[in-house]
This record gives C-alpha cells, sequence and structure tokens, in this order.
C-alpha cells in the first residue's frame, strides 16, 4: 500500500514500475569475452534463469540452460570436450544446440531430451543471450564508439542491487549533481529538451561550473577538446533505447568527446539486482599518447563517480523494499515520460497478463 501524502498521483503514472520485468525478447549482455575462456564454461544468468557459457577450444561460444536434465546439477561445473560441455556427474554431454549427445552409460539411440539452448552473439567484447521466447531480432552491431580508433575505450561494471529502472532514471536525471559534488566539484546542469520514440526516449542537458574550475577528471576526459570560442559548449545528451543506454557529451564540433554505451541485465528472479555493462570511449586528442598516460587518472574518476552512482540507488531500492511499495513523489517531467517507456516495453507481472 501506498503512503498517503496528500497528493493524488500523476494522471500519468505508470503504477509499479519496479513490479515490471525486463522484457525477455531482446538481447542482453551477460557476461564480457575476456570472462569466458577457451575450453571453459562460465556461469551466468538472466531474471533467475542459470545460464551457462561454454567456449570451445576451436569455435563460437554458445549459451545452455546451466542445469543438466538429468539432476539437475549445473552444466557450468562440467568439462568442455571439443565442442560439447559434459556434465561433472555423470557424464552427460550436450552440444550447442542443447541436445544430449552422448550418455556414456547407455546406447546412442536411448539418448534423452537435451537442455534449452539461447541465441548467443559475441561481439565488442560482450557475449549477448536472447532468452525470449520470440524470434531473435538482429544482433547488436557496433556498440557507441567502441570501434572507432578515434576513440580509446574501457569496459567496465558490475552487480548492482537495484532494479534495471533506478538506473535508467539515475543516468537521465542529470539534477542530481549534488551526489557528486566531491569528485566532480559544482556542477550546474540546465535541461534543454527531450525526443521520444515507442521505444525511445532522450533529453539534452547543457553545464556550466559556477567560479570553479573543473576536476582533474573532468579535464582529463573534455579538458583539452574545450575552447574560449563563442561556439564552445558542453552538451549532453542521454537516451534511453530500450533495454539499453546511451550517453554522449560534446564540447564543440560534431563529434562527441565522450560516448558511454550502458547494459543493464536483471540478475534474480525478482529482479532486485541488475549486472550493468559499461562501455566508455573517450575521444584521443591530438597530442599522441596524452590519453593513454592520463587513462589511471580517468578510471579512477569514471570509477567513483559510479560507484556513487551505485550506492545512491541500492538506497532506492532498499526504500522500496522496506516501505513494500513505491513512495516516489517525481516532479521532473522527463522522468516521467522515462518511466511510462520502461513501462510500456517491460513485461508486467504474471497476475496482469494471465
Amino acid at each position: 500500500m501506498l503512503r498517503n501524502t496528500g497528493q493524488e498521483p500523476a494522471p500519468d503514472a505508470p503504477g509499479d514500475l519496479r513490479a515490471i520485468g525486463a522484457h525477455p525478447d531482446h538481447w542482453y549482455p551477460v557476461a564480457w569475452s575476456r570472462e569466458v575462456k577457451p575450453g571453459k564454461t562460465f556461469a551466468t544468468s538472466f531474471a533467475g534463469e542459470p545460464i551457462v557459457l561454454v567456449r570451445p577450444s576451436a569455435g563460437s561460444v554458445f549459451a545452455l540452460e546451466d542445469r543438466c536434465a538429468h539432476r539437475q546439477v549445473p552444466l557450468s561445473k562440467g568439462v568442455v570436450n571439443d565442442c560439447t560441455v559434459r556434465c561433472c556427474y555423470h557424464g552427460w554431454s550436450y552440444d550447442a544446440s542443447g541436445r544430449c549427445v552422448d550418455v556414456p552409460y547407455l546406447g546412442k539411440d536411448k539418448l534423452p531430451n537435451g537442455v534449452r539452448s539461447y541465441p548467443c552473439h559475441e561481439g565488442n567484447g560482450l557475449i549477448f543471450v536472447w532468452p525470449g521466447a520470440g524470434s531473435p531480432k538482429a544482433p547488436p552491431g557496433t556498440i557507441g564508439a567502441s570501434a572507432d580508433r578515434a576513440y580509446k575505450t574501457r569496459r567496465f561494471g558490475k552487480i548492482v542491487r537495484c532494479h534495471y529502472s533506478f538506473m535508467h532514471e539515475n543516468l537521465m536525471d542529470m539534477n542530481h549533481q549534488f551526489l557528486h559534488r566531491r569528485t566532480t566539484g559544482k556542477v550546474a546542469p540546465r535541461y534543454r529538451g527531450r525526443r521520444a520514440g515507442p521505444d525511445w526516449f532522450e533529453v539534452d542537458f547543457s553545464f556550466r561550473r559556477p567560479d570553479e574550475k573543473p576536476p582533474l577528471g573532468e579535464t582529463v576526459i573534455v579538458g583539452s577538446f574545450r575552447s574560449a570560442s563563442a561556439d564552445s559548449r558542453d552538451l549532453m545528451t542521454v537516451r534511453t533505447e530500450y533495454p539499453y543506454q546511451t550517453l554522449r557529451f560534446w564540447t564543440a564540433g560534431d563529434k562527441p568527446v565522450l560516448h558511454v554505451w550502458l547494459g543493464y541485465t536483471p540478475v534474480d528472479a525478482a529482479q532486485r539486482s541488475n549486472r550493468t555493462f559499461i562501455l566508455l570511449s573517450v575521444r584521443r586528442p591530438k597530442i599522441p599518447g596524452l590519453l593513454d598516460v592520463a587513462w589511471p587518472v580517468l578510471a579512477w574518476f569514471t570509477n567513483r563517480v559510479f560507484a556513487e552512482d551505485c550506492a545512491i540507488v541500492e538506497m532506492e531500492q532498499a526504500a522500496y523494499d522496506s516501505q513494500g511499495g513505491d513512495w516516489n513523489q517525481e516532479v521532473f517531467p522527463p522522468i516521467r515520460e522515462l518511466r511510462k517507456l520502461l513501462a510500456a516495453n517491460g513485461r508486467p507481472p504474471a497476475h496482469e497478463t494471465s
């Protein structure tokens, strides 16, 4: 039950957004490519569904339900043989389609049913699966600026203990810069406009610093691209294109200085945790090697901002859990629109679809 605040909910409120699951009919990142070694397995999940990634010594990575059809033990504890994975218990073997291809103590004409396989795609240093029941769309192409040699990209992220919708709201609402005051200093964002479509929504912000120099981390990212000319500008566009999110930052010219792509994959069945995957691409300055030298400072800076965001959204989730519902009073119109988009594209609870 929601608290009686003396205010009526907005007529366009989407109900309890935190009860709406991420829609499975999309490609979701479930691991970094570097995590899945040749000839090894890797245990992951989507919304409580256990998934094992298998990388043969020769061949493409594939994804299966992470439980043997025999005794339900995790296949991720098994052994990779050629292009199959063998269960650690009785040695049942499965190929990339999930078909059981060998039970050591049965004849080939007596093989049992196999396990579910998931469409799998690897690219941009990520491994994606399609957890939905429908036919998969074309897999993601180039993500952000990760393939552009004019940029240097770092890949990072972690499991964040909150519903994925808190992540979308946090990034899109730049009015929360007070949270980062010890890391970024005084920043005054200004909302400049929005655009929307059936499965996407984006907003623009400009920024200024009232009588304060930017911190070293910001100088590393954008300082060398700023000019004193009248047409110099700081403009940020944050876009949710369901289920992903992007951030682009310009100082001058047509090419962004910063291009960030983010994927939020629910981990548990209740979707109270998500694994966040971030590809952060920084445009290389004209001075060769300057960005490489400054990279440790940039990593420290972005890690600290991300840590502050993670801590606050986890507080939001904790408040939701303790209150038994969403008591938020959202006053920023773009976030109210974003919530409607997430609700419209997500998957409602089972009792609402039955």
